[in-house]
């Protein structure tokens, strides 16, 4: 039924994978798929914004994040998965759109909100706009 699951995640919220990566990678092992786990970068190219860190900043980042990104699938997949990470860029509900469609998702698998926000309590923002705007399926687990 999947092939290939996605799983965006906020290394810095573990919200968005405690219960999020245990039901990818039940359905990964259901159904022989494979996962992809996404963490989106913010964009700090934006000119207003870029101004404001050091030129080479958004490089640095990224390849923190990438070794950030490796530590956690060393440490949370078993090798029984066959995982792949990347670190993307953008608004996080289109970037998690975009980079299911790049790699021909079957699923998106998330969870639906962080604790911080009153507001965020019955489907976070990002999630709910990966419902409304993703063509495949979307998972999300609470």
């Amino acid at each position: 039924m999947y092939q290939k699951l996605l799983l965006p995640i906020d290394l810095n919220e573990e919200a968005s994978w405690k219960k999020a990566l245990p039901t990818a990678l039940t359905l990964c092992r259901t159904f022989g798929a494979s996962l992809q786990i996404v963490t989106v970068m913010p964009d700090y190219r934006m000119p207003l914004v870029g101004s404001y860190f050091p030129k080479d900043f958004a490089k640095k980042a990224r390849e923190a994040l990438t070794e950030a990104q490796q530590a956690f699938v060393d440490e949370h997949v078993p090798d029984d998965v066959s995982v792949k990470h990347a670190v993307i860029d953008g608004s996080p509900w289109e970037a998690i759109i975009k980079a299911a469609k790049k790699i021909d998702a079957d699923l998106i698998v998330m969870a639906s909100h962080n604790k911080r926000k009153f507001a965020d309590y019955v489907l976070g923002p990002n999630a709910e706009h990966v419902v409304h705007h993703s063509k495949m399926s979307v998972m999300i687990v609470r």
